[in-house]
């Protein structure tokens, strides 16, 4: 053997990374299961079963393909590299670049080398070159560069349809009196039980652990979902836990499937005439857009970013985001129940409720980041990064976002079913039945008024703080759901 080909978690294609080109007979692949990425921290289970059974089945896959293949647990990914290499006689490690600074330093130190990754559709160069050509990073400038670029939903330099944005369209609350397709159920097979059976848990169903099953989950959103996928995607609601989402980020983003293949089947179905414009474009907008800018922007904004704290956010993290039962408001303990369960809830729960809830109470960003991380079955450091600290909690000062994306009780109400059977009212501002989100809503406005009083975005927010007469109660009204939030008893 000439070299060893180190395959991370998330690097679970056999066409792309570092075995694009690989030959079974001089290379010897190696994954790597550390017992730091297993018992490091308070990992979501979920999160756990499905990286680990996913690379497990992977490297059974390569195996099947005539490869040489070691799969080492190992304390450390670098204490396994070791191992193998005593193994086959120091020969070189080579990678396809690491998703995180903290992996990329500690793999340049001990020597591997790295090929480009090519697990996303814009390089780190070439989003490099676009975001230092820029005055602001806006992620709708780089969406539209890349339509254009790649050719997607485009004819010449202007977009199909007319617009470029189809937002508008694609934000319905939750239908009534409405049957949600099935959704598919994985079974687990003999890999799938062992991993449970070693985190003291079930297999869960939920989500598929092989290349098969992923193909399969798309296939399923391509022929049932993505017709009615854009005007619910903000929709959140007790009936169902997915709605129309595609349920396909965490095999994007372990390597199970490539964007490009993703692309490639939305495509195909919308020139068939059965997608709404505004479904193709807001899909198209999350894998082309969204996933590339925010990886682009993790690399480009360099590892000291994520310690951002530009409001100077101190709070501890709050009881209810480890224990649902820690809160009476109906929205949050159906977020954590569902996050708990499955590792996952759609980018409005993750943005309006949980971020929106540590940014109006001040929780520090960098525990709210560390929690995110350990509990969503997508996550990995390059997607929680900017969406946390740009995005979800404004850490950075504004640098990806122009302004907080705060909320009070009336966007949940309206976006949701959840206020229905709570006991919080998202009408009212002060007194007990007041919905804490209303309430902090416009504490915060009130407690940052010289922070954002500038932001041409925010000045019909601030016109309505000054119209309220009952600021001073609700100054006091704040301070007793802080409280009741740290106490775990709002």
């Amino acid at each position: 053997m000439k070299r060893i080909i180190y395959i991370p978690f998330d690097h679970l294609h056999a066409k792309f990374g570092a075995l694009k080109g690989a030959n079974p007979k001089e290379d010897v692949i190696v994954l790597v299961e550390s017992a730091r990425m297993v018992t490091g921290d308070d990992w979501n289970k979920v999160r756990l079963y499905f990286l680990i059974s996913s690379a497990r089945h992977f490297a059974e896959e390569l195996k099947g393909a005539g490869f040489q293949t070691k799969y080492i647990k190992a304390p450390t990914t670098i204490d396994g590299l070791k191992v193998a290499q005593l193994e086959f006689g120091g020969i070189p490690i080579v990678s396809a670049e690491p998703s995180s600074h903290r992996q990329y330093k500690a793999l340049q130190e001990f020597g591997v080398t790295f090929v480009e990754n090519d697990f996303f559709l814009t390089s780190r160069k070439l989003f490099s070159q676009w975001a230092g050509s820029q005055k602001s990073f806006l992620m709708e400038s780089f969406y539209r560069v890349q339509r254009i670029r790649l050719g997607i939903l485009v004819e010449g330099n202007k977009p199909i349809g007319g617009q470029w944005n189809f937002d508008k369209e694609n934000r319905l609350p939750p239908p009534k009196n409405y049957t949600y397709p099935d959704y598919l159920e994985h079974k687990a097979d003999e890999i799938d039980k062992a991993v449970a059976n070693e985190l003291g848990i079930s297999p869960i169903s939920d989500w598929a652990t092989t290349r098969k099953g992923a193909k399969a989950q798309l296939k399923n959103f391509i022929d049932n979902h993505f017709a009615s996928f854009g005007p619910y995607e903000d929709a959140m609601t007790t009936e169902n836990w997915a709605l129309h989402h595609s349920l396909l980020s965490p095999y994007i983003n372990n390597g199970l499937l490539h964007p490009s293949e993703v692309i490639d089947a939305a495509v195909a179905k919308f020139e068939t005439g059965d997608i709404p414009i505004a479904c193709m474009e807001g899909f198209i907008r999350q894998v082309i857009g969204w996933r590339e800018y925010v990886n682009g922007m993790y690399w480009f904004l360099g590892p000291d970013y994520k310690e951002n704290n530009q409001l100077g956010s101190s709070r501890k993290l709050l009881p209810l985001f480890d224990d649902a039962s820690k809160t009476e408001m109906n929205c949050l303990k159906v977020t954590v129940n569902d996050i708990h369960t499955r590792a996952w809830v759609h980018h409005i729960p993750r943005l309006m409720i949980l971020s929106n809830l540590a940014l109006l109470t001040g929780v520090n960003p960098q525990e709210f980041l560390d929690w995110m991380r350990r509990e969503f079955i997508d996550a990995s450091d390059w997607v929680m990064v900017p969406n946390v600290i740009g995005m979800g909690v404004h850490a950075d000062g504004g640098l990806m976002m122009t302004k907080p994306y705060v909320a009070g009780g009336s966007y949940i109400s309206r976006m949701s079913n959840y206020c229905k059977s709570c006991k919080y009212d998202p009408k009212l501002r002060v007194g007990e039945s007041a919905c804490p989100f209303t309430t902090l809503y416009w504490d915060f406005l009130d407690r940052n008024l010289e922070v954002f009083k500038g932001n041409h975005r925010m000045a019909q927010q601030f016109a309505g703080l000054k119209r309220l007469s009952d600021l001073p109660e609700l100054k006091i009204r704040a301070q007793e759901v802080l409280s009741g939030f740290e106490n775990g008893t709002i």
